[in-house]
């Protein structure tokens, strides 16, 4: 059933997916949009994209999402709504000289899939040796010890949490509704039994408040299996570390201009933030879970993801020793767990939820980590789903995995396999 312009959608989440969608329904022309958003303001602090910045790249073994990439980094490039929070410095990807063959072999297969792409003709810098780095990133300061890799200057990031604010804002001018708080935290979903199904009828919110709606789109991130509980079998939430140092306004000058730096078997880090000086770091392992009954799902407060794992503080000081050593022992503030929906191949997951009738209830999850970049153009993707009726595309289908296949425990872009938290002590810095 096609979905008339003046009838109610409803949206869950208030980020990166929920936003996009948002936006895009509005630009279409519907006109009763409503979205719901569990914390009190927007951007959202549970959104994996609440962040000073995001790499916005087109490496991906998988030619596919390369292509996808490539779409979201011409709006970021050209789009008045996403422009001013695009910083085209380019993207430095590189390992160390103690790199694993397997994430070396992840660098070689990143390189040669922009290297086999036309549109990349122009843009990428060999880098085989730290003194090639140097070259394309005086700012460093480190020796660099065995580093390797290559520069793509069609490349960079966005703020983030700001580009999110301006998207925010677009809706509410398009007409889009927010409620947010406990008036936009989901209690539960309300379905009507039919014959052959049921069919979903919108929204009841933690202070009782019903919302009706024609069709339903879930898209709370990691939280995705506390809205639809069918979708845990396939959706796992993991989070990774996020830190800062403080720097001050003329060292923040200093460092200005550098490209997004990922060292493939460490971490990555960008130039420092304009506005609050503050340079962001993240260690890239595999990523943490949060394992209850057989099930990883996000900490439910804020407040218990307010620290990184000591790991994550060791790698850090490592990495910033090799490369801005003057640094290297600053404290590093703004900790947090940054959690996002992942999936066992990183493939997204558009479709309607099975069981529902009429199109009625709609997913986009799995972010797998790399979904900000999409941004702007992942409401487009929601789009198609709800004008056409069905997922033509088979990887974004919902998937019902085999119980004896698992979940993978490497994942080429991620340099070490995945740890639950339980495991790991807490920082005390």
């Amino acid at each position: 059933m096609s979905l008339a312009k003046d009838e109610p959608v409803l949206i869950i989440g208030a980020g990166t997916f929920g936003l996009s969608t948002a936006h895009k329904l509005a630009s279409l022309g519907h006109t009763n949009i409503t979205v719901l958003e569990k914390d009190d303001q927007v951007p959202s602090r549970f959104s994996g994209a609440f962040d000073l910045n995001k790499i916005i790249r087109s490496e991906y073994i998988d030619p596919f999402y390369t292509e996808v990439a490539l779409q979201a980094i011409r709006q970021w490039q050209t789009n008045p709504l996403y422009q001013p929070h695009f910083r085209q410095v380019g993207f430095l990807n590189v390992v160390t000289g103690e790199a694993s063959p397997v994430v070396q072999n992840a660098l070689h297969k990143y390189n040669a899939s922009v290297a086999a792409n036309s549109a990349f003709d122009g843009y990428l810098v060999p880098c085989p040796d730290a003194a090639a780095i140097h070259k394309v990133a005086p700012q460093f300061t480190g020796d660099l010890p065995g580093w390797t890799g290559y520069l793509n200057r069609l490349a960079g990031y966005a703020q983030s949490s700001n580009a999110m604010q301006a998207v925010y804002g677009a809706c509410v001018q398009l007409g889009v509704k927010f409620a947010l708080g406990k008036a936009g935290e989901v209690d539960e979903l309300l379905y009507e039994t039919l014959t052959g199904g049921k069919k979903c009828i919108g929204a009841r919110t933690k202070d009782g408040k019903v919302y009706q709606a024609r069709t339903t789109i879930v898209a709370a991130g990691g939280y995705v299996a506390n809205v639809v509980p069918a979708i845990a079998p396939q959706i796992s939430a993991v989070c990774w570390g996020v830190s800062h140092i403080q720097l001050t306004p003329s060292e923040s000058e200093q460092l200005r201009g550098f490209p997004v730096t990922t060292v493939r078997d460490i971490g990555f880090f960008f130039e420092p933030d304009p506005a609050t000086h503050k340079l962001k770091i993240c260690y890239m392992g595999g990523g943490y879970t949060n394992q209850k009954n057989g099930l990883s799902v996000p900490y439910s407060t804020l407040a218990e993801g307010e620290y990184v794992p000591e790991e994550d503080i060791r790698q850090t000081r490592r990495l910033l020793k090799q490369v801005l050593p003057h640094i290297a022992d600053r404290p590093l503030i703004d900790k947090h767990l940054c959690w996002v929906a992942d999936t066992g191949n990183s493939d997204f997951i558009i479709d309607f939820v099975p069981g529902t009738t009429d199109n009625s209830l709609a997913v986009l999850s799995g972010d797998s980590g790399h979904g900000f970049k999409m941004m702007p153009v992942i409401g487009n993707f929601a789009a198609d789903l709800l004008s056409k009726g069905q997922q033509e595309l088979h990887r974004w289908r919902w998937r019902e995995p085999k119980v004896e296949e698992g979940r993978p425990k490497h994942i080429a872009w991620r340099a070490t396999a995945t740890v639950d938290l339980s495991s790991m002590p807490r920082s005390k810095l």
